[in-house]
Parts: C-alpha cells; structure tokens; sequence
C-alpha cells in the first residue's frame, strides 16, 4: 500500500502528464531520509521537470512541507528514462538550418490579464481544496 507522500506526490505528478498509467514512485528509507524515486513515460519527463527545473523545484517544496509536518526529510529523484526518441518528423517537413526562430510579440490587452487572473484564481482555490482534502486522510 502507498503511503501518504506516495500518494501526494502521484497525485500531482498524475495531473500534470499525458500518460498517467505509466507513473511509479518508489519509496526507499535510509541515513538521509525518504527517498521517492519517480518515474515517468519519457515523454512526460520535460513536463515533471518544467522550464528551468521550475516544477521539479515547486513538487520539492511541497514535500519539504508534507515532511515538516510529518517530521521527515524527503528527496524526490526523477528517473530519466534514455530510450525516448521523439517523435519523427515527416519526410517532406524540412528542417530549419542553424536559423533562429523569430517570435512576434502580441499585445496584451488589459481585460485579456483579469480573464486569466480569474481563472488561475478558481484553478488556485480548486488546488487548495484537493489538498486539504488530502490532508484529511488517515492513512
């Protein structure tokens, strides 16, 4: 049976990727802590691991405060799967050469900023709620 942070840390994971059968977390104990070794199809690992380590570092940091809480220190070890190769592309797409990829910037009006702080702000509450759901387990 999981434990808690298996399950906190699958629960999150799972909501992030595009392949949620093909999560496993595998718990190990040792002089350092609880170790939680995460694995994920290879075509997820970029999403688990964000821009910059950015997710990776936010799921860290959540385990850090389930572990204050639980009195436990936690490392989260994202296994990197090598057989991935992405998708090919067609035979008729050519491939740019060594040209950098121009971005147009777009303006942003002010009603289109208050649209998505609305919805982050559901999403944010939404959020808040699961976890304290999850914080109401007995396990």
């Amino acid at each position: 049976m999981a434990t808690i942070d298996q399950q906190f840390v699958e629960y999150i994971v799972k909501t992030l990727v595009n392949n949620p059968d093909k999560v496993s977390i595998d718990r190990t104990i040792d002089e350092k802590g609880v170790l939680l070794s995460l694995e994920v199809d290879p075509e997820d690992v970029g999403r688990i691991i964000g821009r910059r380590g950015a997710t990776a570092q936010s799921i860290r940091t959540l385990l850090r405060a389930l572990g204050t809480k639980n009195d436990a220190r936690y490392n989260l070890k994202i296994v990197n799967n090598d057989d991935y190769e992405p998708a090919a592309k067609h035979e008729d797409e050519e491939a740019p050469a060594d040209e950098e990829e121009t971005v147009e910037a777009t303006e942003v009006e002010d009603e289109d900023i208050e649209e998505t702080t609305e919805e982050g702000s559901e999403l944010a509450k939404k959020t808040r709620q699961e976890l304290a759901d999850l914080d109401d387990l007995d396990i």
